[in-house]
């Protein structure tokens, strides 16, 4: 099995003049399910190289097992600072795609065509594609075959207006995930802040924060199984 990991390349947190990138546990997590069950995983980001570390999701606090392992793994370490360019990859040469979050998403892939016409094939061809946390964002500009938002009247999820305001950056960010996914007819859900929290729709899967981001990597094993 191949999977594609998508990262983002963007690293201004607004006009805070605070960083951001994506999140250190939303990328390890998912790296090693994936890599554990004997998949070949290549990573890719719009601008190719090292993708941009969110630095809180760096800060003691936020470490995990997962983080650690990768803290001691010089192998997956060099696969991160040399990602592939996103407009370089065919999705026809993978099974699945996976978009890890953090806050670079809302910017970037969001807004990228490269990234949105990568997803349309994905679902084209049938395979199922999954994102946690902020990077259901790249779902905004996303179509079905029939033209209408490829969420609309499906179940999704994503970061929540509750922990948006929890990290205090509902005012910094270009859109929130909970109110554009009503917006454009999905039919958002969401758990407890900061609980795991993982809906599956077909081939979508979604996972609202960091800590459902090896559940939404162990759904779409199994969606590939």
């Amino acid at each position: 099995m191949k999977v594609l990991m998508v990262l983002t390349s963007h690293d201004q947190l607004g006009d805070t003049g605070r960083k951001t990138g994506f999140w250190l546990e939303e990328f390890a997590a998912p790296y090693y399910a994936f890599k554990d069950a004997g998949a070949e995983v290549v990573l890719a980001s719009p601008a190719g190289g090292q993708p941009p570390l969110d630095p809180k999701s760096d800060e003691p606090d936020a470490q995990t097992e997962q983080t650690e392992r990768f803290g001691k793994d010089s192998a997956a370490q060099q696969a991160l600072a040399t990602t592939v360019k996103l407009d370089s990859v065919n999705a026809a040469d993978f099974d699945t795609v996976f978009y890890p979050g953090g806050h670079g998403p809302l910017w970037d892939l969001a807004e990228s065509p490269v990234s949105i016409a990568l997803i349309e094939a994905f679902e084209r061809a049938g395979k199922p594609i999954g994102f946690v946390c902020h990077a259901p964002g790249a779902l905004r500009h996303v179509k079905a075959v029939n033209g209408e938002p490829l969420i609309k009247g499906r179940r999704v999820t994503g970061f929540s207006n509750s922990e948006e305001a929890a990290v205090q950056l509902t005012e910094v960010v270009p859109f929130l995930i909970e109110d554009e996914f009503k917006k454009l007819g999905g039919q958002y859900e969401k758990g407890a802040d900061w609980q795991s929290f993982v809906l599956v729709d077909g081939l979508l899967v979604t996972g609202q924060n960091p800590g459902s981001s090896s559940e939404v990597a162990k759904a779409l094993l199994t969606l590939c199984a």
